[in-house]
């Protein structure tokens, strides 16, 4: 083994292992790993920066502000309104068409931006039939990942992939390639959580008060304000209520009129009575002090917490936010959205004492009160997402008609081939589509590029020039020497399997998108020494990467986890078995639409 592929092989197992702890962002690993290859001389810095001027970086960041068209005419919004007329409160039928209506949507918008969309939706189906979030959530994460395997758009990594075997002489993806193991796989896929999955989902959320959900009841207490009172005729901020008595003052009760998250100059009078929030001890303690008294009988729930133009809401932190990584008292988010943080849930586990020293991550949902307007600057600056069914008038209904023609135009051009003999460059075809929603302002130029999510880019280009590494270095052909001389023996079918569990294995800790590219080289260097098909090794690592669903790690299912009051084991008992049902459906089928002998 040279010391070229043994560099190869040590920076991919630093790479494996910094995916897996996530201590840093998917993107800046992927830059630190083509830094080490140009710094050991594997590759050139030319040859390193080659991934970023592959067509499909193009092509997917077009795809971004194409689904960015969609998203905001609303498109989604009227699926999930119509869903709720025709099924109706029955689970079954609901159920079925969330998973058909998320696997449709995801072969042209991606699994994760899905999941994302329908959320909100599918929450308030829930709420409006009286069936607990968690018996839907679930299926349309499934659905999504599923229903991404069908189409070259899908999802990122079948981009990705149709873009890095070039380089191995193969073909590109055609747009609907994948689709009939895909619609195949789909199919079965919900018929399995339909029949058998379905019966082992919780039930769990939905039919609770938010301030039962999250548990804050014995947190938040009324104090009644006595005559003698020092605290009469001050300001909130003068009575400094929250450092001298560690106590938040969530509300105030004065004549029977109810003043909710009251200002700073707010001044109290005789036998105000102020809703509090604190720890226990704290509570307690203001027997002790003179001129407060705990009001036994109080009884909270979500009318106490909201009035006027206040309410609670609950609010999810997106992947790319800037609030990921820092803790309410950094962010200083009371100060500046004139907010209040009641509860952080984290996949089942409610946070509410010390919440300024919480550190955010992907996935959190916070109770928060405040005003809508409030909420909403959040929401438009996709810091957060509202955990409730949307109105119509946020989107750009008259503009619908313009999202659906250009993403047309895209499939249309994309299929010339076809018809007319003549191929259009994908890339060309998605930036055609992005120049009708630009000239119709359906997408507007100043927000074109906040739909892109350049994270991923960066990281499928960093994962390309990695391929290109393990192809020049030979490290593709070392490892599959390897596998052929142990594993050879078995046969084809044994082999294309491996590399399927492997892939799937590699998508827990790590992005689908890298585990792809990364078993990618060796797969099709390993069917090339056996003397069998690379596309049927390609196409099976392909749709291996798309499969995760043991875990909650996936992002469409991390979108889900929390919001369905999800446990680990959930994911792990129900996401096992569909798993191990699309991985006998994926082997049996592959090697019939690609036969394993050219």
């Amino acid at each position: 083994m040279s010391a070229e592929i043994t560099i190869t092989l040590v920076l991919l197992v630093v790479a494996i292992i910094l995916f897996a702890t996530e201590k840093l962002p998917v993107d800046v690993i992927g830059i630190l790993l083509v830094m080490a290859l140009i710094l050991t001389r594997v590759l050139t810095v030319q040859e390193a920066v080659a991934g970023f001027g592959n067509d499909i970086i193009i092509t997917i960041g077009g795809l971004f502000i194409l689904v960015g068209g969609l998203i905001k005419t609303g498109l989604v919004d009227l699926i999930g309104r119509r869903m709720s007329k025709i099924a109706g409160s029955n689970v079954f039928i609901l159920t079925a068409l969330i998973m058909t209506a998320a696997a449709v949507s995801a072969s042209v918008l991606k699994n994760t931006t899905t999941a994302a969309m329908f959320l909100p939706i599918v929450i308030g189906l829930a709420a409006k039939t009286k069936i607990p979030p968690s018996k839907l959530l679930m299926p349309l994460a499934f659905g999504a990942i599923l229903g991404g395997s069908c189409t070259l758009i899908g999802t990122s990594t079948n981009l990705a992939v149709s873009g890095a075997i070039q380089r191995y002489g193969q073909e590109p993806f055609s747009m609907f390639e994948l689709a009939p193991v895909g619609i195949i796989t789909f199919a079965v896929g919900m018929l399995y959580m339909l029949f058998i999955g379905r019966h082992f989902l919780p039930s769990r959320g939905g039919e609770d008060s938010l301030t039962e959900q999250y548990h804050i009841r014995e947190y938040v207490s009324e104090l009644l304000v006595l005559p003698d009172s020092p605290l009469v005729g001050k300001t909130l901020d003068e009575a400094n209520i929250n450092i001298e008595l560690e106590l938040n003052v969530l509300g105030i009760i004065r004549d029977g009129i109810r003043i909710t998250a009251p200002g700073p100059r707010e001044r109290i009078q005789r036998r105000d009575s102020l809703i509090v929030e604190g720890k226990i001890g704290h509570i307690l303690r203001v027997k002790e002090e003179s001129g407060l008294e705990i009001k036994p009988d109080f009884m909270l729930n979500d009318v106490v917490l909201e009035g006027d133009n206040v309410e609670l809401f609950e609010l999810m932190v997106l992947r790319d936010s800037r609030l990921v990584g820092h803790t309410l008292r950094t962010l200083r988010f009371r100060q500046s959205y004139d907010l209040t943080v009641l509860a952080i849930n984290r996949h089942g586990d409610t946070f509410i004492e010390k919440l300024s020293d919480v550190g955010l991550r992907f996935g959190d949902v916070l109770l928060v009160q405040g005003t809508r307007d409030r909420i909403e600057t959040l929401v438009a600056d996709r810091e957060l997402m509202l955990l409730e069914d949307v109105s119509e008038s946020s989107f750009r209904i008259e503009k619908r008609s313009w999202a659906i023609a250009a993403f047309f135009i895209f499939l249309s051009l994309s299929l010339s081939k076809l018809v007319t003999g003549y191929d259009i460059p994908l890339a060309v075809c998605v930036l055609i589509g992005v120049m009708v929603l630009l000239a119709t302002k359906t997408v507007r130029y100043s927000e074109m590029y906040d739909l892109v999510d350049f994270r991923l880019l960066v990281l499928i280009a960093c994962m390309m020039s990695f391929g290109v590494a393990m192809e020049a270095t030979g490290a593709d052909k070392y490892l599959a020497g390897i596998i052929n001389q142990y594993f050879g023996q078995f046969g084809g079918s044994a082999v294309l399997a491996g590399f399927f569990l492997l892939t799937v294995a590699l998508t827990q800790p790590m992005s689908n998108q890298a585990a792809a590219l990364v078993v990618l080289p060796v797969a099709v260097q390993t069917a090339l020494a056996l003397g069998l098909n690379p596309r049927t090794f390609i196409v099976g690592v392909t749709y291996a990467a798309s499969f995760s669903f043991i875990t909650p790690l996936e992002p469409a299912c991390i979108l889900v986890y929390t919001p369905g009051r999800y446990r680990f084991m959930d994911f792990v008992k129900i996401g096992s078995a569909l798993t191990i049902i699309v991985f006998i459906v994926s082997i049996t089928l592959v090697p019939i639409f690609w036969p394993l002998n050219q």
